[in-house]
């Protein structure tokens, strides 16, 4: 639901300007933590509701929860964009995913914690009442954020908005075809990895939720390494370094699942760090790009489709990932030690889809930007 209702952000865009970046994002963001206080009476709710309504109760609210966040985050980043100078965006940004990797690694180990092996519905009550009042917390320190004006022409703008145009830019088409072929490729990453750790390796859940939150640490050493290199050389050269890493990646999964290496802890711990490294690298870079690529004019309009578009494909492609893995089946080939399975087959039709991203990279356009 996350990526999908993002699609919001289009019809949105068009009131930030009136209403004010803080004013708008903070409503949003206000009316999800009321949504996430409403999922945290759902698992107590089990003894006058059944399990189905219990279900549909829960959907029905991170349906609502993740609405709400897809409009309001539309303001978000032509905020932080107008905020903050061009000259130090790298090390924001790295500096804003750090504080973001360690509390989401703190998040994965705390319900791990809760959870443990036999998880009952007021251990879900807890990690998620835990979840409303941090977004409480976080609107207090949103509220304290210097507020700017957008553009005077946003402002008065009361025509139909070119979205053809503003497609068809051409750095910033570039971007956006780069942007598809990026969340083809890890949209289904996230999923599968967890489900091959949970089918093909037979991990627990407790066990599985410690290696991914390990992930994040990962993306701290990247984070913590590259906070400035982009603001010196440019984001296109770390972009293209963080996808040669993916190509690494990808290729020690095919390995994985083909059974060529053994499914021990550790090699899983060091694939999952190394994710979380390559993953920060190119998420970063790849917003620090598009705030220096997007025209002042319009701003929110670009912003939007750029969200848009990048999360209708990271929807979108675990649907697809999934299909092509059903229709590979139980299917089993052998080619020499590699095993060709399901598990195999989709690794490397995502490492296919990691090339092409790559390739599609070395083609974006950045002003003063040094080669790889």
């Amino acid at each position: 639901m996350m990526p999908l209702l993002v699609i919001f952000q289009i019809p949105a865009a068009r009131h930030i300007a009136r209403t004010g970046y803080r004013r708008f994002v903070y409503a949003g963001w206000g009316t999800r933590v009321a949504f996430i206080f409403g999922i945290a009476l759902v698992p107590l709710a089990g003894a006058f509701l059944n399990s189905t309504t219990q279900l549909a109760l829960l959907l029905f609210l991170l349906f609502c929860f993740n609405l709400s966040r897809g409009i309001s985050s539309a303001g978000w980043l032509p905020w932080v964009t107008t905020l903050v100078p061009l000259e130090v965006r790298g090390k924001y940004l790295a500096r804003d995913a750090i504080c973001v990797h360690v509390a989401s690694c703190a998040a994965f180990l705390l319900a791990a914690a809760c959870l443990g092996r036999q998880s009952l519905p007021w251990h879900f009550a807890l990690i998620f009442g835990f979840s409303g009042i941090a977004g409480a917390v976080s609107l207090i320190f949103l509220k304290r954020i210097p507020d700017v004006d957008p553009p005077a022409e946003e402002r008065a703008g009361r025509g139909a908005v070119p979205w053809f145009a503003i497609a068809s830019h051409p750095p910033f088409r570039k971007l956006l075809v780069m942007n598809v072929a990026w969340s083809v490729a890890y949209g289904g990453i996230s999923a599968f990895t967890v489900a091959y750790l949970r089918v093909g390796a037979g991990l627990a859940e407790g066990t599985i939720m410690v290696v991914t939150a390990l992930a994040f640490m990962g993306g701290l050493t990247g984070l913590a390494s590259f906070a400035s290199v982009a603001d010196r050389f440019g984001s296109k050269p770390v972009l293209t370094f963080g996808l040669w890493v993916w190509l690494a990646i990808l290729i020690g999964w095919a390995l994985l699942a083909g059974g060529v290496v053994p499914a021990r802890f550790r090699f899983l711990v060091a694939i999952e760090v190394l994710m979380g490294f390559a993953y920060a690298l190119v998420n970063v870079n790849n917003t620090r790009l598009a705030m220096m690529l997007v025209p002042e004019m319009g701003r929110s309009h670009f912003f939007a489709m750029f969200s848009v578009v990048a999360n209708l494909a990271l929807g979108l492609a675990p649907v697809g990932w999934g299909l092509l893995i059903d229709a590979f089946g139980d299917r089993r080939y052998a080619i020499g030690a590699f095993e060709l399975n399901r598990f195999a087959f989709f690794f490397l039709c995502a490492l296919a889809v990691f090339a092409v991203t790559l390739a599609l990279c070395r083609r974006l356009d950045e002003p003063r930007a040094r080669d790889f």
